[in-house]
């Protein structure tokens, strides 16, 4: 009898806790967690990681450093220091962790010592240092650092008398590229290459000229040279996508470059045993999309070979393994983030899957790994149910572990919308389309739902089985949310993801509607409850379907390109389309940039149109998004302007400028939605 009540006992708890669920609202998003560069020790024995969340108050991501054995012990707060702390990297022998953390006059190194847990701050710099590096004897630190110039004087002004207040002088800039998005305004100067002792002392600066000497920093095993990428080319500003591989001696800063052609060599990492390059890059064939390869030379620059040939995919990230045989390899295939390994002689072998989560408003691909001497993997491990947690892959096991769960006590106790993986035919040429389906929490399939059809950005990125924030709100506000990875998309190859050159919007759009039929022919839409939406490039193609069909009940197309012509030339990559994108500039190419402008297309629209932007968005600036707002409101079409205060092209920068967002689009479509009539 007591083991009766008992079990009763237990299953009513279970039934309780189950009812107790809610769905994923908005404020939920405050409570949200993440785990984000994890480094692991040389010994493969702990793991240091920023861990991300988000202040409700000052309305931000705020990130701390935190420790974890690798079995997933001891798990605990690296330092008691309340501020952002970011870039951990371990020292060689592993007695070490040097660091960046801010402070009331800017982001500085610090040192923590593992086996006193005492931290100490080394540096007093003028600007916040990036790519920190460890010398292999454990005694300097590299980092890249700006040194500022004097912007250009043209005209020199009389003197103000004493105490006159006159207007601020003028900002004169002769550069082409001078501002950026959620930067704003970039001021003159460039990044060099520090060096700094590892117990402290005065920095360093190893590198000189007027170039940028920026990204990974990797030493020569005995520490003479620093290898690192840059564009040291006389028209470096015109030839923005190129980049070479550079030595630097730490002693006379003499400068030799190690590639020389034209596209992009960058991520320089020299092997454990001091023989190799490895590195990323490509020869710029000018088209939409190029897959970067991990090419091998040797320390002197010659030898140079791919060796990943084999593998039709992007490479975003290289490690050497202990025996310098082979590197690791992070790359996304059909929307998922995998880690692998290629040898030196091309042989690629997939380690694991579900990488990324770092990215929690959509669900791009995102993440990072690190890898021990023993060969014991720390990565950022995503799934639909959860962002990126903590998880480990031992040497030989075939199953990684997941040793973190940092929003358990938020989502055990939420209902997420269930995430569905599917596959469709293009109309166009039979390729397979790829593409997900969220349904609503506890979601009955005889009932009839709204289906949102939600654009990925880029075009050349991808959406897959990762958490998303956005994709699961509006999921809990009752629609069915469809996510495709039309061509044009990365993940599936150079070839499908180049589809787009000179072509774009084009046949992507095809493959979106041919998603929408084929969920009405499974019964999943229905025709008169279809909506759309997306941002940027996504807002682009929302732009494009409702002036190709009529078939949406609403829309919310956000941040967009509207016109080409207009954008190529005022956005802060202004540089950056020409014959990439499509033939020429647009001067040169006037009938072309038109024909693929969205704004072509408004004579046509019907749908009832939210046009939403950010205020400060210097990538698709307001006057492209106000283009459709405008002459939707001329043309007498249901519209309204959502400008978000401050925000710039990332609008989700801001948890609460994600939730205005989501909020502004659920409002919109349930204006439009049928199935609320008989509620």
């Amino acid at each position: 009898m007591r083991r009766l009540f008992l079990f009763v006992l237990a299953a009513s708890a279970l039934q309780f806790s189950a009812a107790q669920k809610q769905n994923f609202s908005y404020l939920d998003v405050f409570g949200l967690q993440y785990v984000s560069d994890p480094q692991i020790s040389p010994n493969g024995e702990w793991v240091v990681y920023r861990r991300m969340g988000f202040d409700i108050m000052k309305d931000r991501s705020v990130g701390n450093l935190w420790m974890i054995r690798t079995d997933g012990s001891q798990h605990q707060k690296l330092t008691l220091r309340e501020v952002s702390e970011s870039s951990p990297v371990w020292s060689p022998t592993g007695n070490r962790i040097a660091f960046a953390s801010s402070t009331d006059e800017g982001s500085e190194i610090y040192m923590y010592w593992v086996d006193s847990g005492k931290v100490a701050r080394l540096t007093q710099l003028p600007f916040s240092p990036s790519s920190l590096t460890w010398s292999p004897d454990g005694k300097t630190l590299a980092f890249s650092m700006n040194v500022p110039k004097a912007p250009p004087v043209i005209a020199k002004m009389p003197k103000k008398p004493k105490g006159a207040k006159w207007a601020e002088t003028p900002r004169i800039t002769d550069r082409v590229y001078h501002e950026a998005d959620g930067r704003g305004y970039i001021k003159p100067g460039f990044n060099h290459i520090f060096t700094i002792p590892a117990d402290g002392g005065a920095p360093r600066q190893i590198t000189s000229g007027d170039w940028h000497h920026r990204g990974t920093i990797s030493w020569a095993m005995d520490g003479s040279k620093i290898y690192f990428s840059a564009n040291r080319v006389e028209d470096w500003e015109y030839r923005f996508r190129n980049s070479e591989i550079y030595s630097v001696n730490v002693e006379n800063g003499e400068i030799k470059a190690l590639t020389n052609r034209n596209g992009p060599d960058y991520s320089p990492k020299v092997s454990p045993n001091g023989k190799y390059i490895a590195y990323l890059g490509y020869e710029d064939k000018v088209q939409a999309f190029q897959t970067r390869k991990v090419h091998i030379m040797n320390m002197d620059g010659s030898g140079k070979r791919v060796i990943s040939e084999a593998l039709d995919r992007t490479i975003s990230d290289i490690q050497w393994n202990a025996k310098s045989d082979g590197v690791y390899i992070q790359y996304d295939d059909k929307g998922n983030g995998k880690i692998g390994q290629i040898s030196l002689s091309g042989t690629v072998t997939k380690l694991l899957d579900n990488q990324g989560g770092t990215t929690l408003g959509r669900p791009y691909a995102s993440g990072s790994f690190s890898v021990s001497k023993n060969g014991t993997i720390a990565y950022t491990q995503s799934r639909p149910s959860y962002p990126s947690e903590l998880a480990i892959l031992k040497p030989k096991a075939k199953n990684p572990i997941k040793i973190t769960n940092l929003n358990g006590a938020l989502l055990d106790y939420r209902e997420l919308g269930r995430v569905e993986e599917i596959w469709y035919k293009s109309s166009v040429d039979g390729r397979d389309i790829q593409g997900w389906v969220v349904y609503p929490p506890n979601y009955d399939a005889s009932k009839k739902y709204p289906f949102m059809v939600e654009n990925h950005g880029g075009p050349i990125l991808n959406y897959g089985d990762r958490f998303s924030t956005e994709m699961q709100l509006y999921a809990a506000a009752g629609y069915i949310v469809f996510y495709p990875n039309p061509r044009g998309s990365t993940s599936y190859g150079e070839e499908f993801g180049n589809l787009l050159y000179n072509n774009y919007p084009g046949e992507d759009y095809n493959d979106v509607m041919d998603g929408v039929d084929y969920c009405i022919k499974k019964g999943i839409a229905h025709e008169d409850q279809l909506f759309v939406t997306g941002g940027s490039a996504g807002g682009i193609m929302s732009a494009w379907m409702i002036g190709k069909n009529n078939r949406f009940e609403a829309a919310v197309v956000a941040k967009p390109v509207m016109n080409w012509i207009n954008k190529t030339l005022v956005a802060d990559n202004y540089f950056y389309y020409f014959n990439h994108r499509y033939p020429g500039q647009p001067w040169e190419n006037f009938e072309g940039y038109w024909k693929f402008s969205p704004i072509s297309l408004v004579g046509n629209i019907q749908t009832p149109t939210m046009v939403m932007v950010g205020m400060n968005d210097l990538r698709t600036p307001p006057s492209e998004a106000k283009q459709l707002y405008h002459a939707l409101k001329l043309r007498k079409i249901e519209t309204v302007l959502v400008e978000i205060p401050s925000a710039s092209h990332g609008i989700a920068g801001k948890p609460s400028n994600l939730i205005t967002k989501i909020a502004h689009t659920v409002a919109w479509f349930d204006k439009f939605r049928t199935d609320k009539e008989n509620e």
